[in-house]
């Protein structure tokens, strides 16, 4: 599948696998997904089955030091892809690792989108685009619903990569790991994924 450009706003979706996708902003449906700034985003082909909505857990993903508070929805990774299928919202990979809900029986997956030419989803708040780096740092918390984490490490991962990265997919008791686009400063398609990794803090979601 593939999104178009039109006006501004690009997004690069996460991939288990691999490829980029693109996005169109303008002359969308009333009904069409938005950005965190409100602009309507048009999807040229369908989500893949499994991915076209999600469900609202009433939980919020938040990370204090970089300003980001949204709600945590959920998804299913699909034949090794995980795409969440909005721009305002964490998605908790439902069917990776264990539930938010109980984090210390293993790790708990949360994706997100990134976006560029202006838009805003919640992982451009994750990403220092100029200097590819990750602007939550070691020891920042992140909490995904009632449980408290603390970050240990960050960093870029090449998308053809990341499927085999074994560390990455390791269901440990405890630990979070959040994956979002890291765009590129000249532009065009994301070619990386930015991994944040985090630990539980102890006496958090007991």
């Amino acid at each position: 599948m593939a999104f178009i450009i039109s006006a501004a706003v690009v997004v690069a979706v996460l991939f288990v696998s691999a490829a980029a996708l693109m996005l169109q902003i303008d002359s969308a449906p009333d009904a069409a997904p938005v950005d965190m700034g409100g602009n309507r985003v048009h999807l040229e082909d369908p989500l893949p089955e499994g991915q076209t909505a999600s469900s609202p857990t009433r939980a919020r993903f938040t990370v204090g030091a970089v300003g980001l508070d949204v709600p945590l929805d959920t998804l299913d990774a699909t034949d090794g892809v995980i795409e969440p299928p909005g721009f305002t919202s964490a998605y908790w990979v439902e069917n990776r690792g264990v539930s938010f809900e109980n984090p210390a029986d293993g790790t708990v997956f949360v994706a997100m989108h990134s976006l560029r030419g202006g838009g805003v989803a919640p992982g451009n708040y994750l990403i220092d685009v100029q200097n590819r780096r990750s602007k939550v740092q070691p020891g920042d918390a992140i909490t995904v619903g009632a449980s408290r984490y603390t970050v240990t490490q960050a960093g870029p991962v090449q998308k053809t990569d990341i499927a085999d990265r074994s560390d990455i997919w390791a269901d440990s008791p405890g630990r979070l790991v959040v994956i979002t686009c890291l765009q590129r400063p000249q532009g065009g398609p994301s070619v990386q994924n930015m991994v944040i990794e985090a630990q539980l803090q102890p006496d958090s979601g007991k």
